[in-house]
């Protein structure tokens, strides 16, 4: 079988490393969709969990109907083939829903994006346990003041608590890829602390300040048009890089942005 490097196909073959991925909830007569379905592996120990119903997306079309044939017994297991960016997730995700997958490096960010932005807030999906390349998955995780913290921690922060992660080796993938893995476990919040509209706000915020991330914050405050009061009454040093700014602040400036400004 050929492997597609356009999508980033590099498939899970330890059995200990799947199992340890499943270990982080219960499946049992759960909704189940997997994203990248691949040769079926993780699929299979899916179904052997006993879920109510596994929904498996899958872009390759030799993969998708390969998945087809080797499970055309299972009357729980459904296969689309279709691209995850593309989909209308809304209409395939259930109530209480677990989403997992091993994800496309190239795209890994994008479907979470394409998560974080899905509407109304909370989402029916229960849970997310997504595989990334170990740098993404470092800068997800990454703490306010860590060496990885990012723009992209900021913004899954505000909608998920990552309730685990822990690392894969190259090893555990076929074809085997340069770097390791991370898998990472997220459950959905709501943040009553701070009232903005739309994600794509704090989206933007973001956008600004780290596009600009060697200026001092007093730059891309004037760019903004965030007045100095604002800065004074959140007491924001003004010559700090925004890397030193707290995931709290970036809400509050969002929040700030879209009642004075937007």
């Amino acid at each position: 079988m050929k492997f597609k490097k356009s999508l980033g196909q590099n498939l899970l073959i330890d059995k200990n490393i799947s199992k340890k991925i499943l270990s982080l909830t219960s499946f049992k007569n759960k909704e189940v969709v997997e994203i990248g379905s691949g040769t079926g592996n993780l699929s299979s120990e899916i179904l052997k969990l006993s879920p109510r119903k596994l929904i498996c997306i899958e872009k390759d079309k030799v993969f998708a109907n390969n998945i087809k044939k080797l499970f055309q017994k299972e009357t729980n297991l459904f296969v689309i083939n279709d691209d995850i960016l593309k989909l209308n997730l809304k209409k395939i995700i259930s109530k209480e829903a677990i989403i997992i997958g091993n994800l496309p490096y190239n795209i890994s960010t994008k479907i979470l994006i394409k998560f974080i932005r899905m509407s109304p807030w909370p989402p029916k999906f229960k849970k997310l346990i997504f595989m990334f390349q170990k740098e993404v998955g470092e800068k997800i995780v990454a703490e306010f003041g860590g060496q990885n913290y990012s723009r992209l921690s900021i913004i899954t922060k505000f909608r998920f608590r990552i309730s685990n992660y822990f690392y894969v080796s190259k090893n555990c993938f076929f074809p085997r890829p340069k770097v390791d893995s991370m898998v990472v476990e997220f459950n959905p919040i709501i943040r009553k602390d701070v009232n903005f509209k739309s994600i794509k706000s704090l989206e933007y915020i973001t956008n600004t300040f780290f596009s600009n991330k060697r200026k001092m914050v007093n730059k891309t405050f004037k760019k903004l048009k965030i007045d100095s009061k604002f800065s004074r009454d959140q007491n924001i040093d003004l010559t700090l890089r925004p890397e030193k700014l707290s995931e709290n602040l970036f809400y509050k400036i969002t929040e700030y942005y879209e009642k004075k400004i937007k």
